[in-house]
């Protein structure tokens, strides 16, 4: 692992216990991206990995909707927890930038705010990995933070990244997706929200 992603895992797991308390639950998360993340994975064909899954309740959740879902994450606490409460649904410890999974197996990937943390200059990484493990048509959801330009910003764990709409998109491209949707949301006081849902090229 590199040094950089070491940090990331270490931040995370020193502060877990208050991320699963503020987030741990899919009650926490906005009606809006659950039912994006919902009409996108009802609509896959084929099992799906939640690609930095956390204390795992977007995977619970996809399953509790008959999706066969499973959860890979670095932070053994994450993992911990989500085994513990979720037992009828698979997770592993591992890292999104290089997954333990046959090349076109899964029907979906989702990477729910799980590249935020991953410098521009490395996001080609894990974005491979997910077209690699993705059947052709496969389907690939990110939700991350949006900004006018692409720039570092003081996330409460550890930096993270704001990318503008465009420059995500094109990182995709470059990895053998096709964008389909964009979509954008800032209000509340809320740091500006971003999800871009592509397809694996054929």
């Amino acid at each position: 692992m590199s040094a950089a992603r070491e940090a990331v895992r270490t931040a995370y797991s020193g502060r877990s216990a208050e991320y699963i308390d503020l987030f741990g639950s899919i009650d926490a998360a906005d009606d809006r991206d659950r039912q994006c993340v919902e009409r996108w994975a009802d609509g896959l064909d084929g099992p799906v990995l939640d690609a930095g899954c956390g204390p795992g309740h977007w995977t619970h959740h996809l399953a509790a909707r008959g999706i066969a879902a499973a959860g890979v994450d670095q932070v053994p606490e994450f993992v911990e927890r989500a085994r513990r409460e979720y037992p009828d649904v698979p997770f592993r410890l591992g890292s999104i930038d290089a997954l333990n999974e046959p090349d076109a197996a899964l029907g979906g990937v989702l990477a729910w705010y799980s590249l935020i943390h991953h410098d521009p200059a490395t996001v080609r990484t894990p974005l491979r990995e997910f077209a690699r493990v993705l059947k052709p048509g496969g389907g690939l959801l990110v939700g991350y933070f949006t900004g006018d330009r692409l720039e570092p910003f003081d996330h409460a764990v550890i930096a993270a990244h704001r990318w503008p709409p465009d420059l995500l998109a094109a990182e995709l491209d470059a990895t053998g997706f096709d964008v389909l949707e964009a979509h954008e949301r800032a209000e509340g006081g809320q740091r500006p929200q971003g999800t871009l849902i592509a397809r694996r090229r054929r």
